[in-house]
């Protein structure tokens, strides 16, 4: 699900942590950001910020297999709908045009 970053007044990186999310840097060096809906790893939010987007995801579970990225993943439902619309509400704060 993706979401489209206006103009703001802030980077990009400092806006998806007022959001919540904390950064997850991989070995490859891609960053990425994840929120936890409890206190345990999984389910999680997972967005990565491309061209001028958040894309969002629900990551249910962690991979199955070492070295490979396959996972348990949502791409629309309602509760990446709702968490879309939090995130646009944050955004509104910053927002600058």
């Amino acid at each position: 699900m993706k979401i489209k970053i206006p103009s703001v007044s802030i980077d990009t990186d400092k806006l998806i942590k007022r959001c919540g999310y904390a950064e997850l840097r991989r070995r490859t060096g891609e960053i990425s950001y994840v929120r936890r809906l409890r206190g345990y790893q999984f389910p999680r939010f997972h967005i990565y910020i491309e061209n001028g987007f958040f894309n969002l995801h629900l990551d249910q579970k962690a991979p199955i297999y070492q070295g490979v990225s396959a996972h348990s993943g949502e791409y629309d439902g309602e509760i990446l709908e709702k968490e879309k619309e939090r995130i646009k509400e944050i955004i509104k704060e910053f927002q600058t045009s």
